[in-house]
């Protein structure tokens, strides 16, 4: 098996989830501020919150513990890119490696977001840069950062992303400094 994708309108069938939104944001699904005195009830803090969150999380552990590729599933809302963006970089944050694109105009949202940006490939040669290859010691970058083993881990993570999309495009590899001699 090489990879997993998460279908968020089958698994929320499957679940009995109160919902027919298909990776998108679920209305309702939010917590309130806390009770104050003087404070009307109708005034009282909302936060969306993402009914995926946890369903993803599983299932990226579940991948990554059986060596596989965890993938996001379609997101429905064709006609709004803008969500779309927001939970495809949720999704790919959270550890996901690509998405389905159920529309022609979702594969440039796709792309874009599973491809670190190039100030995060730039910040994570800098971080593997401060501390020896063997990955002994610590330090602190110029904001007062830690930067230790754990860290360099991470960084890893995103030069590993950058190289497997430069291999495939050319103008980012140039862009993240892994342009082929």
């Amino acid at each position: 098996m090489h990879g997993m994708s998460f279908g968020p309108a089958d698994y929320a069938a499957d679940m009995g989830l109160k919902t027919t939104v298909v990776g998108g944001t679920v209305v309702g699904y939010e917590t309130i501020g806390p009770k104050l005195e003087g404070v009307a009830d109708g005034l009282r803090q909302r936060t969306q919150q993402d009914v995926w969150h946890y369903h993803i999380a599983a299932m990226v552990a579940a991948c990554r513990a059986s060596g596989i590729k965890p993938m996001f599933g379609p997101f429905g809302a064709i006609g709004d890119a803008v969500a779309c963006e927001v939970q495809f970089r949720n999704a790919y944050l959270m550890g996901m490696e690509g998405a389905w694109s159920l529309h022609p105009s979702q594969i440039d949202i796709a792309k874009s977001v599973f491809s670190p940006a190039a100030r995060e490939v730039a910040g994570a040669k800098k971080i593997i840069a401060m501390l020896p290859e063997d990955g002994t010691g610590a330090a602190l970058d110029e904001n007062g950062n830690f930067i230790d083993d754990a860290v360099i881990k991470q960084a890893r993570v995103i030069l590993a992303v950058a190289k497997q999309v430069a291999d495939k495009d050319p103008r980012l590899a140039s862009t993240y400094g892994l342009a082929k001699a």
